[in-house]
């Protein structure tokens, strides 16, 4: 039986004094500032996230839709595209942008929390974060984002999986380059995003004990495509599920949610950046390329938890990961729990294929100017580097992704 002091309150065991304990250690990536650099490429990154900014939204059609031009073109450059590549992915996403909106009004630093959640806000939320980058915090990017992002009450950190993770993937994305535009943007989209999510992380109360528990992920999933309470619960696959799975079921959700334990929080996290890859690739039989659109944003979720772990303050740590699990189990049970095959993922198919053929593919390709098919060859890549891929499981998840790639399903 499980100890009792595995199921003490998020607030007091994973947020404590004794916090420290409770972080993972991994070393940062490479951080690409392009700011002052004085290159043609890097200088054209720069010129294009900024145009980026300043013409379109980071939400548009009929605010359901996220603006991912800075994940594909930062995915491009780190995966060596070059001047014109990244020009040419600029162009292809542009065409499908919006520039901003007016909001109804502004927001100020007494009533901003008002509007959270509110997306009609997104000009507004923008302009208050940078309003604070120019005017309190001379400039200093990170000193805006450990205010709003990490401090008070309820902090924004703790729903960042609404809107898909989208917020989550830009933070990274803002890190990672160390650029000022977007970390002002992700918080507009932490701000707008802002959802039900957060009352997970926020209200210790949900950290409950689970009748049953396991360290591994992948056992917890395989769990959930057997369970037949799971397998009623929808008819169909797909996004409009996510509303009643918690209005009518969060008891389920919640039983899963808390059955993984994070006992060894580093190797647990890895097994789920395994997970990630295994979810996007290891679920789509082969001849079928039936790659999932809402199970990419798992991988390129988990991405951005990796990029974050060693740059946000460690008591966000087992958080932050949790919310990735949260929405992880989420998704999975909407998409009616497509069972993962490790035999989809077969290193002996590599054939002497390495990262630059992979590479290749991803900016050459048909699927070049596709953010999200660019993005998971940058998330797998990233995964390889960090936990090494001595059995060329990631190389061999790539390399079936860029050759048998035909599309989304949604």
């Amino acid at each position: 039986m499980a100890s009792v002091l595995a199921y003490v309150p998020v607030v007091n065991r994973f947020i404590s004094s004794n916090n420290e304990s409770r972080s993972i250690d991994l070393p940062p990536v490479e951080v690409h500032n392009v700011e002052t650099a004085p290159e043609k490429r890097p200088r054209t990154l720069k010129h294009l996230l900024r145009a980026n900014h300043v013409n379109h939204s980071i939400l548009y059609h009929h605010l359901q839709f996220d603006n991912h031009m800075p994940h594909i073109l930062c995915s491009a450059y780190l995966l060596g595209a070059s001047d014109t590549q990244l020009h040419k992915i600029y162009d292809a996403e542009a065409q499908e942008l919006e520039p901003w909106q007016s909001s109804p009004a502004e927001v100020t630093r007494d009533d901003w929390r008002e509007f959270l959640g509110d997306k009609r806000y997104q000009r507004a939320f923008v302009d208050f974060f940078e309003d604070a980058l120019a005017m309190k915090h001379r400039y200093e990017w990170k000193k805006v984002v450990e205010e709003y992002m990490f401090g008070g009450k309820e902090p924004l950190v703790n729903c960042l999986i609404g809107g898909l993770g989208h917020p989550l993937i830009h933070l990274g994305y803002a890190y990672e380059m160390d650029n000022k535009e977007l970390a002002m943007e992700a918080l507009g989209l932490a701000s707008t995003q802002y959802n039900f999510f957060h009352k997970y992380t926020d209200d210790p109360s949900y950290t409950k004990p689970s009748p049953f528990k396991s360290s591994s992920p992948l056992e917890l999933l395989t769990k959930m495509a057997n369970d037949k309470r799971l397998g009623e619960l929808f008819k169909h696959p797909g996004f409009d599920n996510l509303g009643p799975l918690f209005e009518d079921h969060e008891d389920l959700v919640m039983e899963y949610w808390n059955a993984w334990s994070l006992d060894n929080p580093k190797k647990q996290f890895q097994e789920s950046q395994e997970v990630a890859v295994s979810l996007l690739v290891a679920t789509v039989p082969p001849g079928t390329h039936s790659y999932n659109f809402f199970t990419v944003h798992l991988l390129t979720t988990s991405h951005a938890v990796r990029i974050l772990l060693p740059v946000i303050p460690a008591k966000f740590h087992i958080g932050l990961v949790r919310q990735w699990w949260l929405l992880t189990v989420a998704v999975y049970a909407i998409l009616k729990c497509p069972r993962i095959d490790p035999d989809y993922i077969k290193p002996g198919d590599v054939a002497g294929k390495q990262w630059n053929y992979v590479e290749d593919k991803a900016l050459n390709g048909a699927y070049s100017t596709d953010a999200h098919f660019v993005k998971a060859v940058r998330a797998m890549k990233e995964a390889a580097r960090t936990w090494g891929d001595v059995h060329e499981h990631y190389l061999a998840a790539a390399v079936r992704l860029v050759d048998d790639f035909a599309g989304w399903t949604h």
